[in-house]
């Protein structure tokens, strides 16, 4: 049986298809509100008789989602939703649903890659945020901030003339370069790129007086390179968290 997996955060899709208990090749598409439709048709090209959906994007994304999976024929897309337990981890929120799915599904990837550690999940997309598992599965909480790109964005578009003073396309630019930058636009490329860092270096310090213990360090996410360099903590770099999940939801599901 082949299982389509999607994972639709806010500005790029990832998609891999599941056959039998292997997950295949990751791919992805940056898309916005213009190219929604296009990008929903393109995904459903893969052939699959279940489509399993972890999503971010918004109830517009869903609608066309299913729009292009009825027009090709293709199954109705599943959407996964945060739970108060699954495949050994437990949502440590308070109102289950308040977690966002891609949260909640990442953890679940992690665990599964990772079974019996104590975990710092981080995700380094248009939002950075961070998850503690302890040991046995249980979600502690997390952090939710502006991720470095909308970082830079918030001050470009909301301060006078750091824009002009800028100059360029900051999203083009992945090498934060020295810390101290000799120009506006070095200065907000590290700026948000060290902010990033030092957050994740101090939850991780926070976590670690909590769980009386050392949590592995998980980095993903499309920040995660240029975060990264500012960093002066082991960590591992995992990509495709999501997916991970997903693929261990779709497994579970088919036993």
């Amino acid at each position: 049986m082949n299982q389509l997996l999607i994972d639709a955060g806010n500005t790029r899709l990832k998609w891999a298809t599941l056959r039998g208990a292997r997950l295949g090749r990751t791919h992805a598409l940056d898309w916005n509100a213009r190219s929604m439709d296009r990008t929903a048709r393109a995904v459903l090209a893969t052939r699959a008789e279940r489509v399993l959906v972890c999503s971010v994007a918004g109830a517009a994304f869903e609608r066309a989602l299913r729009r292009a999976a009825r027009a090709a024929g293709k199954p109705r897309p599943q959407f996964v939703r945060s739970t108060r337990r699954a495949a050994g981890v437990r949502n440590g929120y308070l109102e289950t649903w308040r977690l966002g799915a891609d949260r909640w599904v990442a953890m679940l990837g992690a665990r599964a890659l990772h079974p019996g550690r104590a975990l710092c999940v981080v995700d380094v997309g248009t939002a950075l945020t961070l998850d503690l598992l302890d040991a046995q599965g249980r979600h502690r909480g997390g952090l939710l901030v502006p991720g470095p790109t909308l970082m830079v964005d918030s001050l470009l578009n909301d301060t006078a003339g750091i824009r002009v003073r800028a100059g360029g396309n900051l999203r083009s630019a992945r090498r934060p370069g020295a810390l101290f930058g000799r120009s506006t636009r070095a200065g907000l490329l590290a700026g948000s790129a060290m902010a990033c860092a030092a957050l994740i270096e101090r939850a991780l310090r926070e976590a670690r007086r909590e769980l009386k213990g050392r949590p592995l360090l998980l980095l993903s996410g499309g920040g995660a390179a240029q975060v990264a360099q500012r960093l002066s903590v082991a960590y591992r770099r995992v990509d495709g968290l999501v997916l991970h999940g997903l693929a261990l939801l779709a497994r579970l599901e088919s036993r």
